[in-house]
């Protein structure tokens, strides 16, 4: 099973989510890659959108190995012996000054969504380790949200098994038991680009000024 494009594939994802339309939903979306993904569903289903304002924090030898992440005001760590406080407090105050500045960029002066007592739906274009959505679900569950609901069109196995429990539903359609990388599952895989990003959300901001 492939999708022709993030766009099919946020259209296949809508239709899965047509069941939480009742719930007082927010839909975040992974930078850059989930964007197209969770403009789709957003507008499909008259949600509001922005940007998971969440970034992982790589471990200090293999940066891509993440232990937590951080959002704009909070952070959640997996403890490890060979990390240290002055590390974990470094990175996070670096991850935090990176959000701000793609806050800035990307969303302008609009205020960021409260999440407190809302349905999340975490949308990306798919998932290959879960280590970085782990954290990230991990972070975003202290802003006290109702549920929170990962939403992505392919995942390794592994990874479905490790963030089943994390969330309060994760809905995939494609659950790969063979995974090469998240593009492999595309029949258009190219780079969603900042002009993109910024295309989406303003795209979505004028459709909600219209309704």
């Amino acid at each position: 099973m492939t999708f022709k494009d993030r766009i099919d594939a946020g259209l296949q994802l809508a239709f899965k989510l047509k069941k939480y339309v009742i719930d007082p939903c927010v839909v975040l979306a992974v930078p850059r890659g989930g964007v197209p993904v969770a403009y789709t569903v957003a507008s499909e289903l008259n949600f509001p959108m922005q940007l998971v304002l969440t970034k992982k924090i790589g471990h200090p030898i293999n940066r891509e190995y993440a232990i937590g992440a951080a959002s704009l005001t909070d952070y959640f760590i997996i403890p490890h012996d060979d990390v240290t406080e002055v590390y974990i407090q470094k990175e996070v105050k670096r991850v935090q000054e990176k959000l701000k500045d793609m806050q800035q960029k990307f969303m302008g002066d609009r205020p960021v969504l409260p999440l407190k007592g809302k349905t999340v739906i975490i949308v990306d274009d798919g998932i290959a380790t879960g280590n970085t959505m782990l954290a990230t679900v991990k972070v975003i569950r202290k802003e006290e949200p109702e549920k929170i609901i990962i939403a992505v069109p392919v995942t390794s196995a592994e990874a479905y098994k490790k963030l089943a429990k994390e969330a309060d539903e994760f809905i995939c359609l494609l659950i790969a038991e063979e995974f090469y990388g998240v593009g492999a599952f595309y029949d258009d895989f190219k780079q969603v680009t900042d002009d993109d990003v910024k295309t989406y959300i303003n795209n979505l901001h004028q459709k909600e000024e219209f309704y």
